[in-house]
Order: C-alpha cells, then structure tokens, then sequence
C-alpha cells in the first residue's frame, strides 16, 4: 500500500508545472499606465521569465507603491531591499554626475541619441564608478522636454520671468535659472496637486508623463524647445545577479543592454504621441520655440554651461569638458547614422 501511494505521488509531481525557482522584485516609479511599465517593464519580464523556462518570475512594484518612491529607486536596489529598479539618474541630485552630462541644454532633443550617448559612454568606462555595486542593464534618456504651464503662455525668454517651474535635474535647474525661472525640485507624482493649488505655474516635461500623470487636466499651454534630456537608469543589484543560475542570467543580459536600449526612441515617440493628441483634443495653446528665440537661449545659456561643468570638477568630475565634448560627439554620431528625410 505505501510503495502504491509513493508511486502515485511521484507521478503526481511529475505531471504537476514546475514552480519558478526566484521571485526578483523590481520597482519603478511611474503609473503602471505609463509606456515605460506597458511597453517595457513588463514585456522585460515576461521575456526573461520564458526564456528561463520559468525558473524565475517577477513582482513588479510602480509609482504609488510601497517601493515606488523616485527618490528610493537607486538606494534599495543597492540595499536589497528590491532586486531590480529604473530610476530617475536626477532625483535625488549628487548621484551620478557624470551621467548629468547629457542633460545640458540642446545637447540632443532625440531621446535615441541621447540613449546612444550614455550606453556607449557607459561601456567604455567613461561614467566611472557611478554604477559600482549595480548590473546596469540600461541606460537611457527621453525625447527633449517641453515647458507646460498654467494660464500663462510662453514664447521668450522674457515669458520666463519669475515663473516657478518644476525642475527633474540640476543641470535642467541651472538651465532654468538662467533663463529667468525659479526651479522647484518636485517628485513627478506631486506636480499635478501643486499645479492644481498653483504652488507652482508649471513644470518640464516630455509629452508623454503630461498624459500619464493626468496633467493636461490642469494645464492649458505648452511651448515645444525641445531644450533638455532626463536620463533613467534600469539596474540589478550585482550580488543577486551573481547568485542567480548561469542560465537565467544569461536571459537577463539577452533582454538587455545592445537588445534594449535601442528601443528607447521609438518608445519615446510613441509616448509622446499619446500625450500631445490629447493635449490638442483639449484645445490647449501649443507653441514651437522659434529658431531666432531658440538662438537667444543658446547664447544665455553658454555661460550656465560653463558654470556647470566648473562646478562638476570641483565635485570631482576633473574631465567634466572633455567627458561632455564626448556626449557632444557620441550624439553627432548617432546622427550621423541615421537616414536622411
């Protein structure tokens, strides 16, 4: 009787799925109706968790969850405390230096050359020691950001004065001061309430967060400059990478890195698509930057630029004009591959 339900048992497990091995958490900051959580987040994971046969499955955690706070991303992978986050490389400030360079103004408005530019720095050393502890998995940047505002329209560097903007970065800070605002560090999530109580007269966006934040409820005009990039990092904590079976960690890297960063552009302008159809359909004012103001900012903004990379080598960075004469290079260069219109 006992070999009877031994037999039976054994067949029993074998008929039965096999359970995944490894549950990785991964944290992000952004509404789950956001495209970085639809479009890639969770096809990342439904990638590597087939490829591994499912040895390993994810819980995923988005802005507004436990784990989602922007300012955190970097941290708790870092402690363990996640195993795998994309993160804002600006919040909170101080983090990766280096990596701010390719957020100076007009350095690119193509989120795909911006991307290039971090990921091939990256590879050859140049970012330093800014990622140590971390599996970077990617590194990208968004589309060149727009200024939305409230019940005031801005089309000059006059416009600027005295509006309280709220600012993703220190280089997009200093920008911003120089042309005559007053920056304001704000997580994403917090701009609409203070929109709304007119804390502040508006913020810097890319058109996609302006959709999945629900902000085009609360503003009413948009000046397209197309002045600054944001850049995200997308990391594992090392020693849990290390831990993990050769062969799922080598479904990580195959879903990674070359094979992910060059999605970025288009992602970013289906993204932004999304978010200024909608602003259209609300009757919002929006203005392009002309190319005679677009050259007076140029030419205010040179000195902010100079102050800048001065303060980048007092905090360490000694390179910092010849690390950004690299990001200047590396986006010429993915430009210059890119097909003719």
């Amino acid at each position: 009787m006992k070999t009877t339900i031994a037999a039976s048992l054994l067949a029993l497990a074998a008929a039965a799925p096999a359970m995944a091995e490894t549950k990785l958490s991964l944290s992000h900051y952004l509404p789950a109706v956001h495209g970085i959580h639809t479009d890639f987040i969770e096809p990342w994971t439904k990638q590597v968790s087939e490829c591994s046969g499912g040895e390993v499955s994810f819980e995923i955690f988005p802005g507004g969850t436990q784990k989602g706070n922007v300012a955190k991303q970097q941290e708790q992978v870092l402690a363990g405390v996640v195993d795998i986050a994309h993160g804002l490389s600006g919040i909170p400030r101080g983090r990766f230096n280096r990596t701010s360079l390719v957020e100076m103004p007009f350095l690119t408005r193509d989120a795909g050359a911006a991307t290039h530019a971090l990921w091939s720095l990256y590879n050859e050393g140049e970012l330093g020691d800014e990622y140590d502890g971390l599996k970077v998995l990617a590194l990208h940047a968004h589309n060149g950001g727009l200024l939305h505002t409230n019940g005031t329209k801005v089309e000059t560097m006059e416009d600027m004065q005295g509006l309280r903007i709220r600012t993703p970065s220190p280089p997009v800070s200093e920008m911003l001061t120089f042309l005559g605002a007053t920056p304001q560090g704000l997580p994403p999530g917090e701009v609409y309430e203070n929109i709304q109580r007119k804390v502040i007269d508006g913020t810097v966006f890319p058109w996609d967060p302006v959709k999945s934040f629900g902000l085009n409820e609360v503003l009413t005009d948009h000046l397209d400059m197309g002045a600054y990039t944001v850049s995200f990092f997308f990391v594992m904590n090392q020693d849990k990478y290390d831990s993990l079976p050769e062969n799922v960690q080598q479904c990580i890297d195959d879903a990674s890195g070359d094979n992910l960063v060059g999605n970025f552009g288009d992602w970013w302008d289906k993204w932004d698509a999304a978010g200024r159809e909608e602003a259209e359909a609300a009757g919002h004012s929006i203005t392009e930057l002309s190319d005679e103001e677009r050259d007076r900012w140029r030419e205010a903004l040179g000195p902010m630029i100079d102050e800048y990379l001065s303060t980048m080598q007092s905090e360490g960075v000694e390179d910092a004009p010849e690390l950004y004469q690299k990001f200047q290079d590396k986006v010429a260069e993915f430009e210059g591959q890119q097909p003719a219109e």
